[in-house]
Parts: structure tokens; C-alpha cells; sequence
């Protein structure tokens, strides 16, 4: 009986999975606006999204953050319709952490 209560309470107190976003580079969208996505979006300041922004264009991906998977799909979400609505290709990826 002890064991099923234990059982019970570390399903309770378990910590949410994390989900990493990432801002993936393409030929097309501007750096311009990559920083002022990650500073509206992800709350980070311009010096942050300048260093974010430059991993996206040498490294082929940036970290933006981590989040539950909810709120990380929402992130992401939101990025990409913000690029569709201003005319770039820009894509998110939401990896588990």
C-alpha cells in the first residue's frame, strides 16, 4: 500500500518535461528582424538576440529558450506567423530537453 501511495505522489510532484526552441537559419529572413522576434517573443534584450541571431545564421539554428511543451509550441507558433505575416520563410523547431 505504501508503495502505490509513493508511486502516486511522485507522479504529482514530477517536474513538466522541457522543451528547447529554436530559430532555424534560411537565405531570406533578416537579422533585423530575428532580433526583434527574440525580443518581443522571447522576452530577451537586444544584446541577447543579437548573440541568438548570430548562432541562427552560423550555426544554422538558435537557441531561443525553454518552456513546457505548451507554452514552447505557443513560442514557436507565434514566430512564424509574425514571418509569414512579414513575408519570410522563417522556421521553429521544439526539440525535448
Amino acid at each position: 500500500m505504501a508503495t502505490q501511495l509513493e508511486n502516486q505522489t511522485e507522479l504529482l510532484t514530477r517536474e513538466p518535461k522541457q522543451f528547447a526552441v529554436f530559430m532555424l537559419n534560411d537565405d531570406y529572413t533578416t537579422w533585423e528582424f530575428c532580433v526583434r522576434i527574440i525580443c518581443t517573443v522571447f522576452h530577451k534584450s537586444v544584446l541577447e538576440a543579437d548573440d541568438i541571431t548570430h548562432d541562427i545564421h552560423t550555426k544554422g539554428k538558435g537557441l531561443c529558450g525553454i518552456y513546457t511543451y505548451e507554452v514552447a509550441e505557443t513560442k514557436a507558433s507565434l514566430v512564424q506567423q509574425q514571418a509569414r505575416k512579414e513575408g519570410f520563410p522563417m522556421r521553429c523547431s521544439v526539440e525535448e530537453q
